[in-house]
Formats: structure tokens, C-alpha cells, sequence
């Protein structure tokens, strides 16, 4: 019998953590100031990241704190102390990828699951097996693996060891993360959660004899981004990756919006659901859902390696996102058909917004009036974090998202 596997969202901070929750994740991962493969976002303190546990455990919901860079030798002498606080702050399991962390993990928070990170490169059985042996209870598969690898290692490695996937989101040009590029050209170490992206940037070639001179690689108006990655999204074929024996479905993104998160998180949960309905029959991911997933900016999809690395389509020619909506507000309350809001981006009167709601339905709707905070009537939402009033006849629970479809997307 298949696990029915659990949804994992990133959450960047605390905000992005309760709308993760609030739009259908089981589980998020996230990670302190330091020692996280993603050093961007705002993370979380060890008071944080208590507030964000007990969030998680009063929905019956679990937190993972990824402890996954490559930690140098100094590093070492602050891991014990962060690992006491997160286990005593309510961390449910740690996601590792050096050996000596693991170590770290079980001698400082005994009892606490241990996660191998996709920084480890678990590509076979034997490696998981391997990890198992060494005290994993999951390990986070590569993600250069297809789907008949992973039926294999599912069916290889030991029963009770949870084997998690990533579904959606950003992929890296090189092997499972495993990346001097950036180090070499800024002094940002990739390994260590400070990648600068250097893939992502747009290359020209300059030939040894004729210095000064550069020429473009391809043929594209917009130039070539040779190493740039396209965007993973397996939604339309989840069932073969629940069917190919994955515990724990994984949403990259804790350096994204929290509209991003909450975006991603109601479309993959809407997916998974349609499968759980009928495991046994026939699965066709609805449409909605692969509409909702065009509402937040991505670079071109693509199924990955999970049809073998002669199915991984990448596009070089276009390194740009494509960004045809955009978040304008949070709805804080409404009552007998007036929305009071909060101000995330300007929209005027005359424009169709479309309210997401936690539960994955939209509403589309356009405000005949907008009052500001004073109670005046304006004709647009110019100001950062303003509140205003628009009616609405359909009820918007709280943490509703609206948003607007920009003009060069109608054309």
C-alpha cells in the first residue's frame, strides 16, 4: 500500500510559515539566521522559531529546521548551542547534510528525527541504506533522479525509511546544489546558504585573440543564459511520483513571497487531493491548478529529470520570468460585503482583481469604490501597506490574496 504523503512547504519567516499552514501544507521547512542553505530570506531566531512550532503543533502540523551547509571548522564551535535551542524550541526533525552534523544532531538533541539533505546527493539504494544505518529516518533524493530510480531505491532501502522529492520550484544548474560558481565569482559561498546565482546571469563569449570583442552564445533576441535552469513543476504527474513510492512531497522556495508560497502550496494541495480521491484510477490534474500556478512569476516549466535526463528540457534562450499577475493586497476581514485590506501592490478602479481564498477557490470581482484608511474615496492604491475598503458581494475570509492580471498579459 502507496503512503499517503505529506505536502512540505518552505517558509522564509514566520509570515510565510502561517500562510504555508493557512493554504494546505502538512509540514514546512525552515531555517535559523545561520547554517541554512538559504541565507536570504529574513529565517528565524530561536524565538521564532518557537512561535513558528507551536503554530505548526496547535494544526497538527510538523516543522523541519534545515541545518544543511557545508559548515567549516569555526562553524562548528555554534552548532551544538543552535541545535539545543531549535530542539527545545520544537523542532520535529533536522535536515542535515554533513556527516559531522549528523553526529551533532543525535548527541545534542536525542530523539530528534534526522533528515538527509539533497546537499548529500542520495542518488541509489545503497547510499540510503547507507544514511539509514547512520540514524536518517528520511532521506531528501536528489534531484536528478527519475522515477523509475526512485521506485527502485523505494523498493531497496529499508521500509521505514521516508524518502521525500522536490515537485516544484527553482533547480540549480549544478549537481544537487553541489556548486563553486558563485564562491569563485563574488566570494559568496553556494555551500554555505549565500549563493549569488551566477548561473542566472547572461554570459558572453569573448575569443582569446580579439580581447574587447564579445559575442552573444545563441541565437535569441534576449541572448543566451547558458547555465540558467528552467522551473521545476510536476503537478500534471503527481500521481506517478506518489505511485513511485515518495513520503513527503517538496515545495523549493523559502527565499519567495509569501503570496509565492501561499500560491503554490493551495495548487499542489488541490493536486494531491484530486489524486488521494481515486489512487486507483485515472489522474488528470485539474485545471485550476495549473492556472493557479501560472499566477505567480516562474521561469518555463519543466518536468525535470523524473523522465530521464533526455526529457529535462532546458531553455537557454530565455532567462527571463514570466510574471502575468500581480499581488495587490491581504484581505484582513470582511463583513456584510466590504473587504478591509492591506495594500501589497496598485490597482485602480476600472481593473478585475481576483481574491485566492485559503480553501483554493478565486473570486474575480470589480470593486465599484475604494476608501481609504480616513474613510475617502480614492481612485487607486498607491501607498506601501496602505488599508482601504473595496465591496465584495462574495464573503473573503481572512488571508484571502487578491490580485490583478497586468496589461502585457491580456495583449
Amino acid at each position: 500500500m502507496l503512503p499517503i504523503p505529506e505536502l512540505l512547504a518552505p517558509a522564509g519567516d514566520l509570515e510565510r510559515l502561517e500562510y504555508a499552514l493557512r493554504y494546505g501544507a502538512d509540514a514546512v521547512y525552515a531555517g535559523l539566521t545561520e547554517f541554512g542553505m538559504r541565507a536570504a530570506p529574513d529565517n528565524f531566531t530561536p524565538e521564532q522559531l518557537a512561535q513558528g512550532a507551536a503554530l505548526c503543533h496547535a494544526r497538527g502540523k510538523k516543522l523541519y529546521l534545515t541545518l544543511n551547509t557545508l559548515p567549516t571548522n569555526r562553524d562548528l564551535e555554534r552548532l551544538p548551542a543552535a541545535i539545543r535551542e531549535a530542539w527545545a524550541a520544537g523542532a520535529d526533525a533536522f535536515i542535515v547534510a554533513d556527516l559531522g552534523v549528523l553526529a551533532l544532531v543525535k548527541q545534542h538533541a536525542p530523539g530528534a528525527e534526522v533528515h538527509l539533505s539533497t546537499q548529500a546527493g542520495i542518488t541509489n539504494w545503497a547510499a540510503a541504506r547507507a544514511a539509514f544505518e547512520l540514524g536518517a529516518k528520511r532521506v531528501v533524493l536528489a534531484r536528478e533522479l527519475s522515477l523509475a530510480d526512485i521506485a527502485e531505491i523505494r523498493q531497496k532501502a529499508p521500509a521505514e525509511l521516508e524518502l521525500e522529492a522536490f515537485v516544484h520550484g527553482a533547480m540549480c544548474m549544478s549537481v544537487s546544489g553541489r556548486c563553486l560558481l558563485s564562491q569563485h565569482l563574488t566570494g559568496r559561498d553556494a555551500n554555505r546558504g549565500q549563493c549569488a546565482q551566477p548561473c542566472r546571469w547572461k554570459y558572453y563569449l569573448m575569443e582569446e585573440s580579439r580581447p574587447g570583442q564579445f559575442m552573444e552564445v545563441g541565437e535569441g533576441e534576449g541572448g543566451s543564459y547558458i547555465l540558467s535552469a528552467c522551473d521545476l513543476c510536476t503537478a500534471p504527474f503527481i500521481d506517478l511520483i506518489c505511485g513511485a513510492g515518495i513520503d513527503s512531497l517538496k515545495i523549493e522556495g523559502r527565499a519567495k513571497t509569501f503570496y509565492y508560497v501561499a500560491s503554490v502550496t493551495s495548487a499542489y494541495r488541490q493536486a494531491l487531493d484530486a489524486f488521494l480521491q481515486n489512487p486507483d484510477g485515472e489522474y488528470r490534474c485539474p485545471d485550476r491548478v495549473l492556472e493557479e500556478l501560472a499566477r505567480t512569476s516562474h521561469r518555463r516549466y519543466s518536468p525535470g529529470f523524473y523522465f530521464g535526463p533526455e526529457k529535462a528540457r532546458q531553455d537557454s534562450a530565455g532567462g527571463g520570468y514570466i510574471r502575468q499577475w500581480e499581488f495587490v493586497g491581504v484581505v484582513e476581514e470582511w463583513r456584510e460585503g466590504v473587504a478591509r485590506c492591506t495594500q501589497r501592490g496598485k490597482f485602480a478602479l476600472g481593473e478585475t482583481l481576483e481574491a485566492l481564498l485559503p480553501t483554493g477557490e478565486t473570486v474575480s470581482f470589480a470593486p465599484a469604490w475604494i476608501t481609504n484608511g480616513a474613510g475617502e474615496r480614492v481612485e487607486a492604491t498607491p501607498h506601501p501597506m496602505m488599508a482601504y475598503t473595496i465591496p465584495c458581494e462574495t464573503p473573503l475570509p481572512p488571508h484571502s490574496l487578491l490580485r490583478r492580471r497586468l496589461e502585457a498579459a491580456r495583449e
